[in-house]
């Protein structure tokens, strides 16, 4: 089992992004044990194809909310979810291409990615967007 899984520190308190966030955090973990157990190139490329489809689906979403919300730094927030979705796109294109594999340095990178990435980014919007009953 891997070992980066969901944790209430996380927690933003934005239902549909926290819901969102759960989601990545598994297929992180999903692409983690599929790698430690030697699964094939295709077991690989199908979680990691899912992993990349679902960033763009959670970035577009979080992006709605910051926008209609107001929140001050959506712009800088917008270009940082654009590197970060170039990054992991050309991660999934180098694999199909046999031009990388999934390794623990690779993995490293996704974990601490999304982590920083909740943790630092996303934790700025909490309280422009955070759902009271959540709270």
């Amino acid at each position: 089992m891997s070992a980066f899984t969901w944790n209430e520190k996380y927690r933003l308190h934005v239902k549909d992004m926290d819901d969102q966030h759960r989601v990545l955090i598994g297929l992180v973990g999903q692409l983690d044990d599929a790698m430690r157990e030697g699964k094939g190139k295709q077991t690989l490329g199908l979680i990691l194809e899912r992993l990349v489809d679902y960033t763009k689906v959670h970035f577009a979403a979080e992006e709605r909310l910051m926008k209609a919300a107001g929140y001050p730094e959506y712009q800088e927030h917008k270009i940082i979810h654009a590197k970060m979705t170039s990054k992991v796109m050309d991660l999934e294109r180098q694999f199909k291409d046999g031009k990388a594999m999934l390794t623990l340095d690779v993995m490293k990178f996704l974990t601490d990615w999304l982590q920083k990435h909740i943790l630092g980014t996303d934790k700025k919007y909490s309280p422009f967007l955070s759902s009271p009953s959540m709270n």
